[in-house]
């Protein structure tokens, strides 16, 4: 094939120059010209040869030299290899090269997540878990988010809405100030408020508050007698209430008094726990000192209430101090239920021998009345609750008309009751007269 190139080379010059005649340097410089065209032809020549399909084709010298055939040029896409080898199928099976599935069948094990891989989603994890991380709680924000906790607490009594509060709370290592707290504000408010807390602290202990906390929480109000006292006088006295109490429900380790003996330097202190140790140390037929406090507004049963109005009363009548009377009623947190005191105050002026008993009565009703502790609503129910009932007193006590009377306008005249109660009072009954065998004495 070579030679073939040359001797065509050849016959092409002895043409040209038959044809004209040439200069030496144009002669020259198209033979080079000539010599560099066929070596391109052999070049093309030669890639054609190995893409023949057959040797017949090479052996012939038939050269294609259409520039649109097939077989002319190599497609860029063709999937049959450029070396003539091979059947032309896909690459090892259509199961090779990136992104594909791979080969039919094929199982694919799995595969652990790399969290260093810019593709890695932490979400979509299988063994991911959400969690709401709640900011611990510091000092200055612990006694913001406390009191009013407590001040609801007093209010509506449900422990269980305390507890449910408290658990979504990160209290910390600060989750014992809860009780310190709470007792603190129980100190300045009333006997309910204490009861209420004493109650909180025995559902608490266990669940939300240890014992450990419940020691350091008295631990720390021990410490700050000195300044518990400027607001409330009586903190050693309740404070001692509130530990004994704790003790009772559980809420105290019973070793929590001893471990203070002859360690207690604060007079403060002393007397608190000295008040703790007599409590626990009384014998009462029941186990708990339910009634360290009292039980507060409508808990408390009626015949209880009563009760204690009497024993108001009468201690009244012995020590004749108006202003503990007056605590003791305040104590009892019934203002509803006042009408009692009233209706007891004149029955027990009925049944009394002698003026002392009237003259202070009407003096307690008219400091109650003046200071608004009995209203006139209260007033009214208990003097008409008398009037319903005195025939039945006159019964025991002959003479009860006659004092009731006595006691109305004298009460009236000290502007306790009103012109139309005092008019409203029953008059004595009807006389008997010697006709009716009573011997011609007048039956009063």
């Amino acid at each position: 094939h070579k030679q073939f190139v040359m001797n065509r080379v050849s016959m092409d010059l002895n043409e040209l120059e038959v044809n004209g005649n040439w200069t030496p340097q144009e002669k020259a410089l198209h033979e080079a010209r000539l010599k560099a065209k066929a070596k391109r032809r052999l070049r093309k020549s030669s890639s054609r040869d190995s893409n023949r399909e057959s040797f017949s084709d090479s052996v012939s010298g038939e050269l294609s030299t259409d520039p649109h055939s097939p077989k002319g040029k190599n497609a860029v896409n063709d999937r049959k290899s450029r070396t003539g080898k091979g059947r032309g199928l896909p690459k090892k099976g259509g199961a090779g090269g990136k992104g594909v599935w791979g080969a039919a069948g094929m199982v694919y094990e799995v595969e652990e997540p790399d969290a260093k891989d810019p593709n890695y989603d932490e979400s979509s994890q299988v063994n991911t878990v959400y969690a709401t991380v709640v900011p611990e709680l510091d000092e200055r924000e612990l006694e913001k988010t406390i009191n009013p906790i407590v001040q609801e607490y007093f209010e509506h009594g449900d422990t269980k809405e305390v507890e449910m509060l408290l658990k979504e709370l990160n209290l910390g290592h600060h989750k014992y100030e809860f009780s310190s707290l709470a007792v603190s504000l129980s100190l300045e408010g009333k006997a309910s408020h204490r009861e209420l807390t004493s109650r909180l602290l025995s559902d608490l202990s266990g669940k939300v508050l240890s014992e450990k906390d419940m020691s350091r929480a008295f631990d720390k109000m021990l410490k700050e007698l000195p300044d518990l006292i400027l607001d409330t006088p009586e903190a050693p006295q309740m404070l001692g209430q509130f530990i004994a109490r704790a003790i009772a429900d559980h809420a105290l380790p019973m070793s929590f008094l001893d471990c203070y003996k002859g360690k207690v330097d604060c007079d403060h202190a002393r007397a608190a726990l000295d008040r703790a140790s007599v409590l626990l140390s009384m014998k009462r037929k029941i186990m708990r000192l339910d009634n360290v406090w009292g039980v507060g507004g409508g808990q408390r049963p009626v015949k209880h209430l009563i009760k204690e109005m009497n024993l108001l009363l009468k201690e009244y009548l012995v020590s004749g101090e108006l202003s503990e009377a007056e605590h003791c009623l305040r104590d009892l947190e019934v203002p509803h239920f006042h009408h009692e005191l009233v209706y007891e105050a004149v029955v027990m002026v009925l049944e009394s021998t002698g003026d002392i008993a009237l003259q202070m009565m009407v003096k307690l009703l008219k400091a109650f009345w003046q200071t608004g502790l009995i209203t006139l609503d209260q007033m009214n129910r208990g003097f008409q609750r008398v009037y319903d009932e005195l025939p039945e007193i006159n019964l025991d006590v002959p003479h009860a008309h006659s004092i009731m009377e006595t006691f109305v306008d004298l009460c009236y005249q000290e502007s306790v009751i009103t012109k139309q109660l005092r008019d409203s009072c029953p008059t004595r009954g009807r006389k008997r007269f010697v006709s009716e065998g009573d011997g011609g004495i007048v039956k009063s």
